[in-house]
């Protein structure tokens, strides 16, 4: 199963990066809110990562701050289209259905944890 991860970042400002691992690289959005937050979060989509942040703790380069991992797991795609991911996470924290999806110019993440 392909490995996801969710990583605190301390630059510019306090923030989570939610990393997929696809295709030998990690698709990554920047969380302005803990993931486990009622309701939707507003997410920012970033450019690919390279996969070693799926492991990586530590100072990132160019002074853009450090980054710890929060929490990390497997996880499987229920349903995808250009706009929207939707994926069934097996975590340590995050154990649930979590929703990305894109609507006009904004981007939003959607957790939903297993009862």
């Amino acid at each position: 199963m392909p490995r996801f991860v969710v990583l605190t970042h301390d630059h510019p400002s306090w923030h989570w990066d939610f990393m997929l691992e696809i295709s030998g690289a990690l698709r990554t959005w920047r969380l302005d809110a803990d993931p486990c937050s009622r309701g939707p979060i507003q997410a920012t989509l970033l450019p690919l990562h390279r996969l070693e942040y799926l492991e990586y703790e530590g100072p990132v380069s160019g002074g853009r701050g450090e980054v710890y991992r929060w929490d990390r797991g497997v996880y499987d795609v229920l349903d995808e289209t250009p706009h929207r991911i939707v994926v069934k996470l097996v975590g340590v924290l995050l154990r649930g259905v979590v929703e990305v999806e894109a609507r006009g110019d904004e981007t939003w993440f959607c957790f939903a944890a297993d009862d």
